[in-house]
């Protein structure tokens, strides 16, 4: 697999488990960089890791579909995934517009910004 092939399987993983009951919170535990940033749909901006992680562990989501997937480099250590998602949860569908900042720390990925832009 590429490295853009591995960003985009990450992407795919964290759907998994916002989709899976109480997996959310322990996976982004050890997906999150050391420091984050979350901008979030209503204005909503998270900068403290353990807030992030905590408003993970919220209601799963029914389902979620991707398209218009790509990723580009920035650096040989960050790279940024962008998306279209529509998430289901509570029988009420999410359209959004997603991207996602990886940083290369000790050797993994790990997702260091995160913003959501609904359509």
């Amino acid at each position: 697999m590429t490295r853009h092939d591995d960003l985009l399987q990450l992407e795919i993983e964290s759907w998994n488990a916002l989709t899976t009951e109480g997996a959310a919170g322990p996976f982004f535990d050890d997906l999150l960089a050391k420091d984050v940033l979350m901008l979030l749909p209503g204005g909503t901006v998270i900068d403290d890791r353990a807030t992030v992680v905590d408003s993970m562990s919220g209601p799963p989501w029914t389902s979620f579909d991707l398209s218009d997937e790509r990723v580009i480099d920035l650096t040989d250590e960050s790279a940024v995934v962008a998306y279209r998602a529509t998430a289901v949860r509570d029988g009420t569908a999410y359209t959004a517009l997603f991207n996602s900042t990886y940083v290369l720390e000790d050797g993994d990925w790990h997702l260091a910004v995160h913003q959501q832009t609904p359509v």
